[in-house]
């Protein structure tokens, strides 16, 4: 029998299942309004593949649109509009996910479609041969012909020495000119199992309606043998051990410039205490109009069009902590550097003050606690915890652990990662722009 688990308290009611063939179900009531979302989680994305097949996740997601024998291809979706919901998917580094979010009376519908394509995807060559050119196109679009884009790519690409971050997430070009049907078919017959998704349903429901409904539709999948992300091959990063740099030559208006550090993701929520550290240190220099970098490098000093700091705590790799500008008129990527490296050097000596950690650590809980005015955003925030190895019963130990980070952790975070040893600097050298008009986007596009 499928085990019932004790709700979360900060949640009040979120129920957790397990179904005998291994399928997670985690279901938070929330009757605001007469809505539902259901979202389907694979734990396997980018970090996933091997080389010659990267991309393969995301192509796969795409192929996932395809039909089944039962829903034939382009009627998932015909399905979903006409009971006015909305549906898409995602492919991270981490995960891949789908989901659906409609009016409560239609959730037995979502749920059964997305069942059926979990085991009955039928994948062709006259498909695949499609909807490949239309990934390779995405790929043109959002990244070769984006400037930005482009640089991250290739800064991730050195930053990174064996770890599959490393790779894109949709994947190099070669490898997409040589992909074929059977490789999304491996992908899907390896990871596409219930033993390897959790299912998140939030909205307007009943905790044992969802259950039923559940154990009808994905109850009767069969499990698989595959490796939990627990005991997937390690791959852990060698150590850098010197300041890596490089230029990308590509056609845009305006310089920039990214500083990446290696830093530490959360492994163990209640234990560590630097990836929260590194957190609030972010929202030291980004997110708000008196945070240190926006008032510093571009209203005070006009060094600065833009100035940005970025950092996730949660990944099921290493992290990396961003630094990014674009210089001002006169201002050089040299110059950038020079200011950025003194902002850190400034947290290193100073530190904060307790009114700004105070400040800061509000901003940071409170945007935690608003991603539950969406239900939409609730169920982002379970899946993506489930995905990573961590737990939806983690947040309110994530929040505990934010309020209680110091002034002393940051500077001991700062001066211990803002290393130039673990420092790779990608600069944009801007090339002139073409003079053409914008290719268009081919239709399909998803994520």
């Amino acid at each position: 029998m499928a085990s019932q688990l004790i709700a979360f308290p900060i949640f009040a009611n979120p129920h957790e299942y397990l179904l005998d063939n291994g399928l997670k179900l985690i279901v938070k009531r929330d009757h605001r309004s007469p809505v539902v979302v259901t979202q389907v989680w694979y734990k396997a994305g980018s970090i996933d593949e091997v080389n010659g097949v990267t991309g393969v996740a995301h192509v796969l997601e795409h192929m996932m649109f395809k039909g089944t024998a039962k829903v034939p291809n382009g009627e998932f979706s015909k399905k979903i509009a006409a009971a006015g919901g909305r549906e898409n998917a995602f492919t991270s580094y981490d995960y891949t996910a789908y989901y659906q979010q409609l009016h409560k009376r239609n959730l037995p519908m979502a749920m059964e479609l997305e069942a059926d394509r979990m085991r009955n995807l039928i994948l062709t060559k006259e498909e695949f041969a499609k909807e490949i050119k239309v990934v390779m196109e995405e790929r043109r679009l959002r990244t070769d012909d984006q400037a930005r884009a482009l640089l991250y790519e290739k800064m991730m690409a050195v930053a990174y020495q064996a770890h599959p971050y490393k790779n894109p997430i949709i994947g190099w070009m070669n490898d997409l000119e040589n992909m074929h049907v059977e490789d999304a078919q491996d992908w899907y017959d390896h990871w596409y199992a219930p033993n390897n998704a959790t299912l998140v349903v939030v909205g307007d429901v009943e905790a044992d309606e969802v259950f039923r409904l559940a154990q009808k539709n994905y109850g009767v999948i069969e499990k698989r043998p595959l490796s939990p992300i627990d005991t997937r091959k390690p791959q852990t990063e060698p150590p850098q051990i010197g300041t890596k740099r490089i230029t990308v030559k590509a056609p845009a208006e305006l310089p920039y410039l990214i500083m990446a550090y290696h830093a530490p993701a959360i492994r163990n929520v209640a234990a560590d205490w630097e990836p929260y550290a590194l957190e609030v240190l972010e929202s030291v220099l980004d997110g708000h109009a008196s945070a240190r970098l926006n008032k510093s490098l571009v209203r005070e000093n006009q060094i600065a069009n833009s100035a940005n700091a970025s950092y996730s705590a949660m990944a099921r790799g290493p992290s990396i902590f961003f630094l990014s500008a674009v210089p001002s008129a006169g201002k050089t990527v040299t110059d950038l550097e020079q200011a950025l490296r003194g902002e850190i050097e400034k947290i290193v000596k100073e530190g904060v003050t307790a009114e700004e950690l105070a400040r800061v650590k509000a901003q940071v809980v409170a945007s935690h606690v608003y991603q539950r005015d969406s239900i939409f955003s609730q169920a982002m925030q379970i899946g993506r915890l489930e995905s990573m190895g961590l737990s939806y019963r983690d947040i309110d130990t994530i929040l505990e652990k934010l309020k209680a980070v110091t002034a002393e952790q940051i500077r001991d975070v700062t001066k211990k990662y803002f290393n130039d040893d673990s420092l790779t600097v990608a600069v944009l050298d801007p090339q002139p722009l073409e003079q053409k008009a914008p290719a268009k986007a081919s239709g399909g596009l998803r994520h």
